[in-house]
């Protein structure tokens, strides 16, 4: 059976049309690294990036210094918001802009969302949502004197549509998902959720975060009212990379961020008395823009354009299937268990492996240079970055953490 595992990754990586992406990604002499699985939380930088980074450094801050912000910076947010919009969400422009992390843009939306829709007092979230998502939504809850509707999903799967069909109303303001789900990788019915929480009068939001440049999103075309999402998994943006945010066209007149910094006034050098909003997507801007770290998002959105986020999907699902068949012929025997869906339409870019013990072997596969994800309780998370990593890079990885479970 191994021998088959060891041929299957070969014709894969042979076959794969996306093969020469890998040569874009940087890899430094003594790099010891076997198998890099973490993609879905921190994908490799680009040898192109390290040239746009130094590029920037001597020419556009070094040779233009404080003029650079009228040449182009104050546009970036716009500009790159609305071409990662194109490339990677399904959005049409003027909907997305480029600013702050995750955390704060979450904030900024869903505080704007609530205050949206006056008279209605609750917010719809899940139990197994990322810890930041759940976290914002209760300091607002609190802050407004709202109320939490939980709905209780299972880690080993996501949130589905009867569940939210069952707690929606006319109380509801807000539902916010997340679109993969962080631990099982589960792949949430976007449209049919979006279209459940409308009909109730609610506004619904998504996390983009483990599924940008991973999998097809469509913003516009699913009807989605907010999204947010990160650059520094799929996209490759970096560490603390700048996050996104998208706020439906029609949408974005009736919303007032809570954040009102100089950057997303109407008029921001004229540094007048009184906060006045700018149309559109700018009103989501706050402060500064994080020019220096957007630099790498041109190379990356560069890269996402040219593969196309279908042949990355396509690779996507073709790498867990592959893994998933490894964790059923060599990983299973040793009461491994796959947590994640079998269904490849209802599966994101990463899978969940569980046993009891496995934090002990964080460790010992790190020194061995396989570098996965760990997840509490008890899961190993497998994410296989559909540009940068091969089949017979998952196939080590794999190996490697079976060799571990034997001894």
């Amino acid at each position: 059976m191994t021998d088959d595992l060891i041929a299957r990754a070969t014709a894969l990586d042979a076959a794969d049309p996306l093969a020469v992406y890998r040569e874009q990604f940087l890899a430094p002499d003594g790099f010891d690294v076997v198998a890099y699985l973490d993609g879905n939380s921190l994908g490799r930088p680009l040898k192109a990036t390290a040239a746009l980074m130094e590029t920037f450094i001597r020419e556009s801050w070094g040779g233009r210094l404080i003029r650079g912000w009228t040449d182009e910076w104050m546009e970036w947010p716009l500009r790159l918001g609305d071409r990662l919009g194109r490339v990677a969400i399904g959005a049409a422009g003027g909907q997305t802009v480029i600013a702050d992390s995750t955390t704060v843009l979450i904030y900024k939306l869903a505080r704007a969302a609530v205050a949206a829709r006056p008279g209605r007092d609750r917010i719809v979230l899940d139990t197994d949502n990322f810890p930041t998502d759940r976290y914002v939504l209760e300091g607002i809850a609190a802050e407004r004197g709202l109320e939490l509707v939980w709905i209780e999903t299972d880690p080993d799967t996501g949130i589905h549509p009867g569940q939210v069909a069952e707690v929606v109303d006319e109380r509801t303001a807000l539902v916010l998902f997340s679109h993969v789900a962080y631990r099982s990788g589960w792949l949430a019915d976007v449209p049919e959720i979006t279209r459940i929480a409308h009909d109730a009068g609610a506004l619904a939001m998504w996390d983009l975060c483990h599924s940008v440049g991973s999998v097809p999103v469509e913003l516009d075309r699913w009807d989605v009212d907010l999204a947010v999402g990160c650059t520094y998994k799929y996209l490759n943006g970096g560490p603390g990379a700048p996050a996104f945010a998208y706020a439906k066209k029609d949408l974005l007149p009736g919303l007032r961020q809570p954040i009102q910094g100089w950057m997303g006034h109407r008029a921001s050098f004229e540094m007048g008395p009184g906060y006045e909003p700018a149309e559109g997507s700018r009103a989501l801007i706050s402060g500064t823009p994080p020019i220096l770290a957007m630099v790498p998002l041109h190379a990356n959105l560069d890269m996402l354009e040219s593969a196309g986020i279908g042949a990355v999907r396509e690779k996507s699902l073709l790498l867990t299937g592959y893994a998933l068949d490894i964790a059923d012929e060599l990983l299973a025997p040793f009461d491994v268990e796959v947590v994640s869906p079998r269904d490849p339409r209802r599966r994101g870019g990463h899978l969940t492996l569980r046993k009891p013990g496995f934090e002990k072997l964080l460790d010992p596969l790190w020194d061995a240079g396989v570098i996965p994800d760990y997840r509490r309780p008890d899961g190993l998370r497998i994410g296989p970055a559909p540009l940068s990593t091969s089949f017979g890079e998952v196939y080590r990885g794999l190996s490697v953490l079976r060799s571990l479970l034997e001894k």
